[in-house]
């Protein structure tokens, strides 16, 4: 339960992103700005300075969604996880501690989200879509053929090709997960179920 009292009735909301896991900034929130980003799905703090609410990007356009909001064990500090709309820090940057929020590994997220977005809509000049129309046992097929070329280029010692046939091995083996209705996580759920053994 929040203690609003017990911090002057200004508690501390940590802000990250639920996709990176990067602390974008830190504001504070009385009742009332917590009950508004409850209410609308969009981050407001009790500006300090100006001692009125400020919705996060009401003069930007770059708005911070809530996903989720958790207090800690204490009662008297909010974590708050979003998807911000742009940077976060009004110097432009992406986080107010001046850090870029991306970590490459996350667009491997994004081309699975796209390659389910493709599974729905069947565009008919993408190359997905037409793995898709010829079956599992094409996409089985391409899966076994990039994994061929990915050993090949490990033995030649060609690093560069090593890497690019090993993202079409990967690429393949996503579009063949989401034919048969799993995603990647579900091969890091599996991978991390092991390895905690």
């Amino acid at each position: 339960m929040l203690d609003f009292n017990k911090t002057g009735g200004l508690i501390p909301a940590i802000i990250q992103d639920n996709q990176t896991g990067k602390v974008l900034m830190l504001g504070y929130m009385n009742e009332e700005s917590l009950s508004k980003t409850r209410e609308t799905g969009k981050v407001t703090f009790f500006s300090r300075s100006r001692q009125r609410l400020w919705t996060k990007g009401e003069e930007s356009g770059n708005f911070l969604a809530v996903v989720s909001i958790a207090e800690d064990c204490d009662g008297d500090t909010l974590l708050v996880k979003v998807n911000p709309a742009g940077a976060v820090c009004h110097t432009g940057n992406d986080t107010c501690f001046n850090e870029t929020n991306e970590e490459d590994i996350m667009f491997l997220k994004y081309l699975q989200d796209f390659i389910f977005q493709r599974r729905q809509e069947m565009p008919d000049d993408s190359y997905t879509t037409s793995l898709f129309k010829k079956g599992v046992g094409r996409m089985a097929q391409k899966v076994g053929e990039e994994a061929v070329e990915t050993v090949i280029e490990a033995m030649t010692g060609d690093d560069n090709r090593l890497l690019y046939e090993s993202s079409d091995l990967l690429y393949h083996l996503i579009v063949l997960l989401t034919y048969k209705g799993f995603r990647i996580e579900d091969l890091a759920k599996e991978l991390k179920k092991r390895h905690q053994q």
